[in-house]
C-alpha cells in the first residue's frame, strides 16, 4: 500500500477552533437562559453542527429562539473571531506544507459548515488543499464515514491507501469507517487504540515518511 493522500480534520486538528467554540457556546447559551458548561462543549467536539444545534436548542427555554436564529447568531460570532485570529496546532502547518512539498494531496475534511472553513482558510497559504469538504455538504456527518468518502472519490483516491488526520472520536470514527488508516492528536477527548490507528500527542515529530511508513 502506498499513500495516495492525506485527509485533514479542521477544528482541534488543523487549527485550535475548539476554544472558539467553547467561548461562544457558553456565552451565547447563558444569553438565552440555558446553562452550558465546557463539559457539555466537549460532548459535541467532532459533531456534525446540524446535530450539534438540536442539542443546543434543548437546554434553551421553549419559545426563546428559533433554531434558524440560534445557528444565524452562533455561526455568526464563530465566524468573525475564526477571522480575526486563528492559531494552528502544534506541527499542524509544518506538516501540511512538507506534504505538498512533496506533492502528496491534501484534503480538508470538516464538519464545519463552508463560511466557516473559508474564514479559517484566510490564515492557510494557498494552495495546500487539492479539496475541501464542508459539514454542509454531505448527507452525513461524522461519525459517518460519507464525508471522508466524497473526499477520497474527488482525489481519485481509494481511502484504504489514505491516512486521516483528526482530534475527535467521532472523526476518528469516521476515518475508520471509511477504511483510511487514522492518525489521532486527542485534545480534549481521549481515543481509544484500534487497528490501523496511530495516537500521538503532537503532530510536531510526524512527518510525510512517517505517514508512508503506517501504510507499509
Amino acid at each position: 500500500m502506498t499513500l495516495q493522500a492525506v485527509l485533514w480534520d479542521m477544528d482541534g486538528t488543523l487549527v485550535d477552533s475548539e476554544t472558539v467554540w467553547a467561548r461562544v457556546q457558553i456565552d451565547l447559551m447563558a444569553s438565552l437562559g440555558a446553562e452550558w458548561t465546557l463539559e457539555d462543549c466537549m460532548t459535541l467536539v467532532g459533531s456534525d453542527l446540524r446535530d450539534a444545534l438540536k442539542v443546543w436548542m434543548a437546554r434553551i427555554p421553549a419559545g426563546t429562539i428559533t433554531p434558524d436564529e440560534l445557528a444565524e447568531r452562533m455561526f455568526s460570532q464563530v465566524i468573525e473571531s475564526l477571522r480575526q485570529e486563528v492559531e494552528f496546532r502544534p506541527g499542524a502547518l509544518e506538516l501540511l506544507q512538507a506534504l505538498n512539498k512533496e506533492e502528496i494531496p491534501c484534503a480538508l475534511v470538516s464538519a464545519s459548515f463552508r463560511l466557516m472553513i473559508e474564514a479559517v482558510l484566510t490564515h492557510v497559504p494557498a494552495g495546500l488543499f487539492d479539496v475541501v469538504v464542508a459539514g454542509d455538504e454531505v448527507v452525513n456527518g461524522k461519525p459517518h464515514p460519507e464525508p471522508y468518502l466524497t473526499a477520497a472519490k474527488a482525489l481519485g483516491v481509494d481511502p484504504a491507501n489514505c491516512v486521516v488526520i483528526e482530534d475527535s472520536l467521532t472523526g476518528t470514527e469516521a476515518g475508520t469507517a471509511a477504511g483510511a488508516y487514522v492518525v489521532s492528536v486527542p485534545q480534549w477527548v481521549a481515543i481509544p487504540e484500534a487497528p490501523r490507528r496511530l495516537i500521538v500527542k503532537s503532530l510536531e515529530p510526524i512527518t510525510p515518511e512517517a505517514l508512508r511508513h503506517l501504510l507499509r
